[in-house]
């Protein structure tokens, strides 16, 4: 695929886990810069490279392509301890990370009292639903991975004690944060563990600023302006891909609202998560599953709780890569889809797992919604809404053949290309990408002629 694009953006459009990080992976050698503009160490990007898994949380993916430098921008929450972590990790299975990662001064860090913060919400909402049921795989619990995410988040927004990486390297104005934020979440803290019965224990200032001023030591060299480092590179010609972390569909504006993430997970937050106008971007890549998956609370119109969804749950070790937890499974969503290209503007679609529905007689995708007694195909973002879908759904025949060691869209079973071809045709976007398994190299990338290239 050979392309000129300075600016491209890989999106997940359903509810996360598509398999983004197996496609920036994949592009990365054609870029000089991966670019992570939202979310934090919630997000889990697993790559497969040779048959060794690399499971990545704050890192972009681009970290294992040699010659790609890698960018964590200002729209992302740092857990300075865990990115350590993941880069002594890297670094002692072989990949080079040193002058390849550039952390954004402007990114937001999580600190012990937000992840304490976020278990304490969580358990209020779980003790306040105690034994009820709001709806199909629906309660108050929001089902956050209790990283911190969402708090930090928070206190980005209400400013005062709002702790930026540039801090780490700043120890009177970290100091007089973190002292502004222990009062007044210990009084905030008190309120809700007394409210969810749980216990909790008070922070002391001095041992949080001595830890995050040793990771700041650490992290020194990588900390820097990288609004003015991505324009500098886009001056010189250099080519930028975008990885967004979560998905479309956990978009804190555009999603199952309040069952979503903290961030602009779509495409509409590369702008404010970089300094990159989104106007640059020139190409937007659309990441799917061939089926639908979610982890957590909220409405998923296509959930299967039957042993076909626990068929595909282990075909394709649906388990999540940053917490473990099980995922919901469900026949694909349309619906969905189409209305997450919309939001995007997304140019081409990356279709990953199709291997996974290897074997099924029947396959069937939902092509419409019955809401309050009415068809439609438009999709109702606020869960409030999307609890009442029902969905309307389209059968195709399957494939039983194996698929992992397909080179082509000639040599795909009739079944599955037309499966594949149903989605294009459905979704008005062509399909440039199909995996039909883990590794890098199970994938068939089509040119713009539709042949394989």
């Amino acid at each position: 695929m050979n392309r000129t694009d300075q600016c491209t953006a890989v999106i997940g459009l359903q509810w996360g886990d598509e398999g983004k990080g197996k496609l920036v992976d994949l592009l990365a050698a054609e870029h000089d810069l991966v670019v992570r503009y939202n979310g934090g160490a919630n997000a889990g990007h697993s790559v497969v490279v040779g048959g060794e898994r690399f499971a990545l949380h704050l890192v972009p993916s681009g970290i294992l392509s040699p010659a790609t430098r890698t960018v964590i921008g200002n729209g992302v929450v740092v857990d300075p301890a865990r990115l350590l972590d993941e880069i002594e990790k890297l670094e002692a299975r072989g990949v080079k990370t040193e002058g390849r990662i550039a952390i954004s001064d402007r990114a937001h860090v999580v600190l012990d009292y937000h992840k304490s913060e976020d278990g304490l919400r969580e358990e209020l909402l779980k003790a306040g639903q105690a034994g009820k049921r709001v709806g199909a795989g629906t309660s108050q619990e929001i089902g956050t991975t209790r990283r911190g995410i969402g708090p930090c988040y928070a206190d980005k927004v209400t400013r005062a004690t709002g702790v930026r990486m540039g801090d780490l390297l700043r120890p009177d104005a970290l100091r007089r944060k973190v002292e502004l934020a222990c009062r007044m979440k210990h009084a905030l803290f008190e309120g809700l563990a007394s409210s969810a019965h749980v216990e909790w224990e008070p922070f002391e200032p001095d041992a949080i600023i001595e830890t995050a001023l040793g990771h700041g030591d650490k992290l020194r060299h990588r900390i820097t302006d990288t609004t003015y480092l991505l324009h500098d590179e886009l001056n010189a010609g250099r080519r930028l891909l975008f990885e967004g972390a979560n998905a479309t569909l956990l978009d804190v504006d555009h999603g199952t609202y309040p069952y979503v993430t903290s961030s602009n997970s779509s495409v509409l937050g590369a702008g404010p998560g970089s300094g990159v106008p989104g106007h640059r971007l020139d190409r937007v890549i659309g990441v799917m599953k061939a089926y639908s998956t979610r982890v957590g609370g909220g409405p998923m119109p296509t959930e299967l709780h039957d042993e076909t969804g626990n068929q595909i749950r282990e075909r394709g070790h649906e388990y999540g890569t940053t917490t473990g937890r099980p995922r919901r499974v469900g026949w694909l969503d349309l619906v969905a889809l189409r209305y997450a290209c919309m939001v995007n503007g997304v140019s081409e679609v990356a279709i990953m797992l199709l291997d996974v529905l290897a074997g099924f007689d029947d396959l069937k995708v939902c092509t419409a919604y019955i809401v309050d007694g009415r068809e439609t195909d438009r999709f109702p973002p606020d869960a409030a809404d999307l609890e009442h879908a029902r969905p309307v759904y389209e059968t195709l025949s399957g494939f039983g053949e194996e698929i992992t060691g397909v080179t082509s869209m000639g040599e795909l079973p009739a079944g599955a290309a037309a499966y594949v071809d149903r989605i294009e045709r459905h979704l008005g976007v062509p399909v440039r990408v199909v995996s039909v398994g883990p590794d890098r190299a199970q994938t068939i990338r089509l040119s713009e002629t539709g042949c394989a290239s």
